[in-house]
């Protein structure tokens, strides 16, 4: 029993570092952080750090694997339902995905400009290989049940996951763009459906689908993303991967 608390205290504290280094990259940049910054916000000795993560870069990739479980955890719950359709679960995964982020639209605005500035390309960069490696296996599962189907024809399904992950990266910059840039820009829903219907046109041309099966995000979703948030308490809560 004894053994069994150390591991939860253990895991708890690891947890905690883990959320204290989340909150500083969205905050800071992962290249401006240092041990430091995680030990004052930790409150904890440099010693103590140490015996839970030997770098920063281990630390990163702890982040990084804890971020994964979270999407993967969606992913495999929708692609191993037996009920639906291949379409159908592409869809699910891209409206579920952009409900969360628009639940969580006060808590992602502030920290888009920096996730995605050059501080945090190498977070970007680690997050979108781990994806690759740990998502395209699902995504290459549900690709391959659409060519059963009849509703795709993409010949090569296992590699499919590098380019959806690199046009997700390409889209969130892009989005970003439009909702910070400086005012005014009259046009600036126009840009938004354009960048959407764009990139959505693109992926199924990608996987083979017929037009207009697979939009991105659901406009309604898309116009709550042009009123500016109001300000919430802190949260240690991941952008998502998408």
């Amino acid at each position: 029993m004894a053994r069994m608390i150390k591991e939860e205290e253990y895991a708890a504290k690891r947890n905690q570092i883990i959320d204290v280094a989340q909150r500083l990259i969205y905050t800071k940049g992962y290249e401006q952080m240092t041990i430091q910054d995680v030990l004052q916000g930790a409150q904890m000795s440099k010693g103590a750090f140490y015996h839970y993560f030997d770098s920063k870069q281990l630390l990163l990739s702890a982040l990084i694997d804890r971020m994964m479980d979270e999407v993967e955890q969606l992913i495999v719950e929708i692609a191993s339902d037996p009920d639906l359709p291949a379409l159908e679960k592409l869809r699910r995964f891209f409206n579920d995905t952009a409900v969360w982020k628009t639940e969580r639209k006060a808590i992602l605005f502030p920290i888009m400009l920096v996730w995605y500035s050059d501080e945090n390309t190498v977070v970007r960069q680690r997050l979108i290989a781990t994806a690759i490696e740990r998502l395209g296996p699902l995504f290459a599962q549900i690709v391959e049940q659409g060519v059963r189907e009849g509703v795709m024809t993409n010949p090569f399904p296992e590699d499919i996951a590098g380019l959806l992950y690199t046009m997700f990266q390409i889209i969130g910059e892009s989005l970003v763009k439009l909702l910070l840039a400086p005012e005014p820009m009259p046009d600036r829903w126009e840009r938004l459906e354009h960048t959407f219907a764009f990139f959505s046109d693109t992926l199924e041309r990608l996987l083979g689908a017929p037009q207009g099966s697979l939009p991105l995000m659901d406009l309604n979703l898309l116009k709550e993303w042009m009123v500016a948030p109001q300000a919430e308490p802190d949260s240690a809560e991941a952008l998502a991967v998408s």
